[in-house]
């Protein structure tokens, strides 16, 4: 299985969408070091065929995402540091959009359309800036079209420009100029600094600094030798209705699937990965907070709108402690999830960063792909069967945690979901045999 690039168009938007130069500040959610990285994902389409649309996937994108530019002209600025080492985006006339063209010599089907992904195939289908690439060019696309007529389109995007749901609501306004469309449908906003900037004076009613450190002049996710492997694990509704059953009875408290699974998966990655007792662990996520906070953002905005939640334990706490406690906490957590959070979060930012904020260590980042609207971005041959993230930076952790959907090409694939996740070589094996425990027919449900 080989992919090979062809040639790198530039793509600029279809009129000049301003007349000056300038620079567009950015809020401090999208400065947080956190997300001083760039995310990579793919969606996989099965056939351009049976369409009123050329057949050239490559030409329809390409055209759309010229218009689409016009709206969203940042993305073909450039992130550079501001002399406080905040980024800022820094617009100038003539810039455009690097998409890359490149063809597999397989079919989707034989790749089992990219649902139980070969590590080493499917980073091909995503460009993979440097660092200081992805702040030159923040935003970079690639289509490889495969043997079946079926095709990939990757997307490499700093996330200062965007989180997922920001770059969603873009691809969006691109498949809908790619059906046919005059004109997009939810036009963009970015008043960043206005918008999500910090209070005058800025205040903290949340004890950030127990879970978050002061790291100044180190990066969040560092550099580690120690090599990883990325690997799907399949939940079964069957095994996760009688687990939650069973803590329900234990603890009298009723758990949703993130609450319930993130608890036993976080335990069995820390028990697996040999953290020593009296180290303190985290559990990390994002809330959304576009209609949390006080206004609620503009439909259009499309920023970072999330901020990160953390559950902390010391590892010794996490593997002997009930897991319906552990369920509890992160159930708990959620209420935290207020105006007042993610103004305190900002103003955080505001006066600790220059002390340099990062997650610490021992984070376990954990994230929920099911529900997110990819299906939504149809090009004109029929929406994604598959989106596959090939990101190992998340939340402060290099060993992020998703709940995906199957692939909707696969009929038969309609029981319960799939868990992608990365880790150690060396931990990989324990944590097959923690999730042994929860999958087993036998055994029924893990010892708890």
């Amino acid at each position: 299985m080989e992919v090979c690039a062809s040639e790198t168009a530039l793509v600029f938007p279809s009129r000049p969408p301003f007349e000056h130069d300038h620079v567009l500040p950015l809020s401090h959610l999208d400065t947080d070091r956190n997300l001083h990285v760039s995310f990579r994902y793919v969606r996989a389409y099965t056939s351009t065929a049976a369409s009123n649309h050329p057949s050239d996937p490559f030409r329809v994108i390409s055209a759309a995402l010229s218009d689409a530019l016009v709206y969203y002209y940042p993305f073909t600025g450039s992130l550079r540091r501001r002399s406080d080492d905040r980024l800022e985006l820094f617009c100038a006339a003539g810039k455009a959009v690097p998409f890359v063209r490149a063809a597999a010599d397989c079919s989707l089907e034989s790749v089992n359309y990219l649902d139980e992904p070969d590590r080493y195939f499917v980073d091909q289908l995503v460009p993979d800036p440097r660092p200081e690439e992805g702040l030159v060019t923040p935003f970079v696309l690639q289509l490889t079209v495969f043997a079946c007529g079926g095709y990939c389109l990757g997307a490499s995007i700093h996330h200062a420009m965007c989180d997922g749901l920001g770059a969603t609501q873009f691809f969006n306004a691109v498949a809908e100029l790619a059906r046919g469309a005059s004109r997009i449908s939810v036009e963009p906003v970015w008043e960043r600094g206005s918008l999500l900037g910090p209070r005058e004076p800025p205040r903290v009613e949340v004890p950030f600094e127990e879970v978050l450190c002061f790291e100044k002049g180190s990066s969040p996710y560092g550099e580690s030798s120690e090599a990883v492997a990325r690997e799907c694990f399949h939940v079964r509704d069957g095994c996760l209705d009688r687990y939650k059953a069973l803590l329900l009875e234990k603890s009298g408290v009723s758990f949703t699937t993130f609450e319930a699974l993130g608890a036993f998966l976080w335990r069995a990655r820390v028990k697996a990965s040999g953290v020593p007792g009296h180290e303190k662990v985290k559990f990390a996520y994002s809330i959304n907070i576009r209609k949390l906070v006080k206004p609620p953002l503009p439909l259009g905005y499309w920023g970072n709108g999330c901020v990160p939640m953390y559950v902390q334990l010391s590892a010794k706490e996490l593997i002997e402690n009930p897991i319906w406690e552990t369920a509890k906490l992160i159930k708990k957590s959620k209420s935290n999830a207020t105006d007042e959070y993610a103004r305190s979060f900002i103003d955080f930012q505001e006066l600790n960063y220059a002390k340099g904020i990062t997650a610490g260590k021992g984070v376990s980042g954990f994230t929920d792909w099911r529900h997110l609207g990819h299906s939504t971005v149809d090009f004109g041959w029929g929406g994604p069967v598959t989106v596959l993230p090939l990101s190992r930076h998340l939340l402060g952790s290099v060993e992020p945690c998703f709940f995906l959907p199957y692939s909707s090409a696969k009929a038969g694939n309609k029981d319960g979901f799939k868990v992608l996740i990365t880790l150690p070589e060396i931990a990989l094996h324990a944590f097959r045999q923690e999730m042994e425990k929860f999958t087993s027919e036998q055994f029924g449900l893990p010892r708890l």
